[in-house]
């Protein structure tokens, strides 16, 4: 993982939970690829078409409520989402980003500062959003260090590979 981020903002309401990110009936489909083109049929039918330019989710509060499945982390990073970004998260879908190398990123944000398809450059060591279609800065919290070292790594997978082959 770098620490700047850019991307194209796609916007998404309050209360996405894993149901409406991975239908329960796409779960059993063993392809993910497939299953990642499922991804949010229910809320947006093109979203997975779309999103390939769109990589930087921008979504309300609540964001991952429901199960604790990680194929609804899992497809976001199959079709190249780089960052969420959340009023507020679900507790283990947060902890499932960043378990699967995806930055999600709390901000209490408002319709003002984002627009569908913003260009946006997240710095994570310094906490800053730029939105450089709109020319203005956000400040958040930076995640701890011990969150950080995880994407560094890619994911808890890969910084437990590293730790257990060194």
């Amino acid at each position: 993982m770098i620490d700047t981020i850019q991307g194209y903002v796609y916007i998404l309401g309050d209360d996405i939970n894993t149901d409406d990110i991975v239908p329960s009936d796409t779960l059993t489909l063993r392809d993910t690829t497939e299953m990642a083109k499922n991804t949010l049929k229910y809320i947006d039918p093109n979203f997975a078409n779309t999103v390939v330019k769109e990589n930087i989710i921008i979504a309300g509060g609540n964001f991952g409520t429901g199960s604790s499945r990680e194929e609804a982390v899992n497809v976001f990073k199959i079709l190249g989402v780089k960052a969420i970004i959340a009023k507020s998260f679900a507790r283990i879908y947060f902890r499932n980003l960043i378990n699967l190398g995806i930055p999600g990123i709390q901000l209490n944000w408002n319709e003002e500062n984002f627009s569908h398809g913003d260009h946006i450059e997240i710095t994570l060591n310094k906490g800053r959003i730029l939105n450089k279609t709109k020319n203005f800065e956000l400040n958040f919290d930076r995640l701890p260090d011990f969150l950080t070292n995880i994407l560094k790594e890619g994911g808890i997978i890969n910084q437990l590979k590293k730790k257990l082959l060194h």
